[in-house]
C-alpha cells in the first residue's frame, strides 16, 4: 500500500516556471532575434542600439534559447515606427504643463514549432515629463523605462503563454 502510494505520488507532479517563460525546450531550442531599424519620423540615435540589446538580453537572460542568425525555432523581427512626445497637461495659466514621450514597436512572432502562435502586433509605452524640463535632460531615462516596458510586454507576448 505505502508503495503504491509512493508511485502515485510520484506520478502526480506539478512543474512551475518562475524565469516568466512557458517554453517546452524540447520542441524550442533556438531564437533569431533580428534588429529592429528605427521607421520612426522623429529619431534619438541611440535609441535603435539600446532597444535592440535590451531585447536580445532579456531572452537571454529569462530563457535557455540559444540565439542564432538564422533558422531559428523562434524568430522575432520588426521595427521602431513611432517615436513622439505630445502635450498631455495644460497649467491654469493655458501653457503646457505635463509632455508624455512614447515609443510604438511592430513586431513580427514566428513559432517554426506551432505556427498557430505567430503573430504581427504593435507595442507602445509612455512617459510623461513636466514641461519646465527639456527633453534632452530626461530623455535617456524615460527611453529606458519605455524600452524595459515594451521588452517586457514582447517578452510576455511571445514565450510567456500563461
Amino acid at each position: 500500500m505505502l508503495a503504491a502510494l509512493a508511485t502515485i505520488i510520484m506520478a502526480c507532479s506539478v512543474s512551475y516556471k518562475f524565469n516568466g517563460s512557458s517554453i517546452d525546450y524540447t520542441k524550442t531550442k533556438t531564437i533569431q532575434i533580428a534588429e529592429f531599424p528605427i521607421r520612426a519620423s522623429y529619431v534619438w540615435a541611440p535609441m535603435g542600439s539600446m532597444f535592440n540589446n535590451a531585447l536580445k538580453d532579456e531572452f537571454t537572460t529569462h530563457t535557455k534559447l540559444e540565439q542564432v542568425k538564422r533558422n531559428g525555432d523562434l524568430k522575432i523581427e520588426g521595427e521602431i515606427t513611432r517615436y513622439e512626445q505630445r502635450n498631455k497637461a495644460v497649467s491654469s495659466e493655458g501653457y503646457s504643463a505635463m509632455t508624455e514621450l512614447s515609443i510604438t514597436v511592430n513586431v513580427r512572432f514566428t513559432n517554426n514549432t506551432n505556427h498557430a502562435e505567430d503573430f504581427e502586433q504593435q507595442f507602445t509605452a509612455q512617459q510623461s515629463y513636466e514641461s519646465t524640463l527639456s527633453l534632452n535632460s530626461v530623455q535617456d531615462e524615460l527611453v529606458n523605462k519605455m524600452i524595459k516596458d515594451i521588452v517586457e510586454q514582447i517578452f510576455n507576448a511571445t514565450v510567456a503563454n500563461w
